[in-house]
């Protein structure tokens, strides 16, 4: 269990980053398909260049 808190934990931001990109593309899917698809595309892409920048612990 305490192995499952740590890993939450440290992907706690990509998992909030990913849960809101998923809220975003099925919302704009609900209102116009081909919408939903441009805007999950566009947010991955943006996910992506987002997690490349993010640094981490790493030097």
């Amino acid at each position: 269990m305490e192995k499952l808190r740590k890993g939450l934990a440290r992907y706690a931001g990509d998992l909030v980053l990913v849960a809101g990109a998923a809220a975003i593309t099925v919302g704009a899917g609900m209102i116009y398909l081909p919408a939903g698809l441009i805007a999950g595309g566009v947010l991955a892409i943006a996910g992506v260049i987002l997690n490349s920048l993010g640094g981490g612990d790493e030097p």
